[in-house]
């Protein structure tokens, strides 16, 4: 039996870290530091903290003019909201 405590919980802590590590690199694009590579912002989103990301993308102003962010962050949110209403109807 699932404890959908914990997996909720999982997937808040996983959409605030995702969200600090959007404003983390957005800081460091503004600084010219190194920056966290564009798959581990996307990957972060595609585990599950694609709500993280967006909030990031829109808060922080950050990679709001690329493409694979713009519609690709939306689109993987329609895939995981699909997928989430899937597993609870079974």
């Amino acid at each position: 039996m699932l404890n959908w405590n914990y997996i909720t919980y999982f997937f808040v802590a996983l959409n605030v870290v995702t969200f600090i590590v959007y404003g983390i690199d957005k800081l460091k694009a503004r600084r010219h530091k190194w920056r966290i590579p564009e798959s581990t912002l996307l990957l972060l989103a595609v585990v599950g903290g694609s709500i993280g990301a967006l909030l990031g993308m829109k808060l922080w102003h950050h990679k709001t003019q690329h493409k694979k962010f713009k519609y690709g962050l939306p689109a993987i949110l329609l895939v995981q909201v699909v997928l989430a209403v899937a597993i609870l109807r079974i």
